[in-house]
């Protein structure tokens, strides 16, 4: 069983370059965005690549270094929502007892780099998210891979199959029968918080596996936003990102445990 996340707004509040990084350059978050909306729409460009680039470009104008163990160390400036950290270790034990191979996957549009330095980064099995090439002395000079919102649904092909290693196009477009892949998509569960996961909770759901939409505890209109993709027949669930023992996600993720653990059981006697 694969359970794969999206990071921003789903395990933690706001964007990740926004809890040190543009402070760091001295950008406020808004400016910031508006900035990259504004050049990606003049130039019909994609978002992902447009902030990777601005990134460095105003890193550089505020003599900011950005080399690789940079932006790990401000990866631990970020604060996770409730029980992210003790989220994996308990539901690791509770599939373990039904019997279930439980593995984490991490699907953002964020900096893996940034990522990194979380104290989660060791819980995932891999990890998906845009990065940057380094030249010899560790210094960031080119996104090396972009996620955006439809590149995010691939990776959830590659779980599927089997197939971690992301230079390798050939094998994640081969053909394989669906009762020889490694993670069936009725054994998946997609957890997201907005717009850009769209359609990775479509494929979800519509492959017969879980699709989960959270949205932060205490924010005024969040839950609102977030019934919409309900409404609209794009996910199952909707739940507070709380992250906790006996938590609304916590039950319904020990609820899919079970469902799998027992449609194994039902299998295995046909």
């Amino acid at each position: 069983m694969a359970i794969a996340y999206d990071f921003d707004g789903t395990l933690a509040p706001g964007n990740m370059q926004e809890h040190q990084f543009l402070p760091d350059i001295g950008i406020k978050p808004h400016d910031f965005w508006k900035e990259v909306h504004e050049v990606a729409q003049a130039h019909q460009a994609d978002e992902v690549l447009v902030y990777m680039n601005l990134m460095l470009r105003k890193a550089a104008a505020a003599n900011v270094p950005v080399r690789r163990e940079d932006f790990k160390a401000r990866g631990k400036s970020i604060a996770l929502f409730d029980g992210v950290e003790e989220w994996f270790g308990r539901i690791n034990a509770y599939a373990k007892a039904k019997g279930v191979d439980l593995k984490h996957f991490l699907i953002s549009s964020g900096n893996e780099e940034i990522f990194a330095g979380t104290p989660i980064a060791k819980e995932f099995e891999a990890v998906y998210a845009s990065k940057y090439l380094f030249d010899v002395n560790g210094v960031a000079q080119w996104p090396a891979l972009a996620i955006n919102y439809t590149t995010k649904t691939q990776f959830l092909f590659r779980i599927n199959k089997g197939i971690t290693d992301i230079s390798d196009n050939a094998s994640v477009n081969k053909f394989i029968p669906k009762d020889e892949r490694p993670v069936p998509f009725e054994h998946m569960v997609f957890i997201g918080d907005g717009s850009t996961d769209i359609p990775c909770f479509r494929l979800i759901k519509d492959q017969g596996g879980l699709s989960v939409a959270v949205y932060p505890p205490g924010r005024k209109g969040a839950k609102d936003k977030a019934e919409k993709y309900r409404q609209d027949g794009r996910v199952h669930a909707v739940v507070s990102a709380t992250y906790t023992d006996g938590s609304e996600l916590d039950k319904l993720i020990k609820a899919r445990i079970d469902f799998v653990a027992s449609r194994h059981a039902l299998q295995s006697l046909l």
